[in-house]
């Protein structure tokens, strides 16, 4: 019979299916929170071109942005405080952190490269 060899793979398929399922609940560690800038949050260099502190808006040419996945480029981001917009001005070195906040990539920890 030709069927058996079918159904025992389909039954086997089944199962590691339903093990794997299973394996998915797992629960997953919490994310740390955006105002968590600590020694072990990446930071990324940049050069600042232009700070609206009006919109709470800096736009950095920055580096490989490693936790967001983002490749080196020239970009304008929001900022999670604007008072940290009253500490950098164009021209300014920069290492910064961005987090997705409210489905964007946003600026939560600006500071003057050493």
């Amino acid at each position: 019979m030709k069927v058996f060899p079918f159904l025992l793979a389909l039954a086997a398929s089944s199962m590691a299916q339903a093990q794997m399922s299973s394996d998915m609940r797992m629960p997953m560690p919490a994310k740390a929170t955006a105002s968590a800038t600590s020694s072990s949050t990446v930071l990324t260099e940049g050069e600042v071109q232009s700070v609206d502190a009006g919109k709470g808006v800096v736009t950095l040419k920055h580096g490989d942005i490693v936790n967001m996945q983002m490749p080196a480029m020239t970009m304008a981001f929001g900022v999670a405080g604007k008072k940290m917009l009253s500490q950098i001005k164009a021209g300014d070195k920069v290492r910064f952190h961005v987090e997705m906040l409210k489905s964007a990539p946003t600026v939560t920890h600006i500071e003057p490269s050493r």
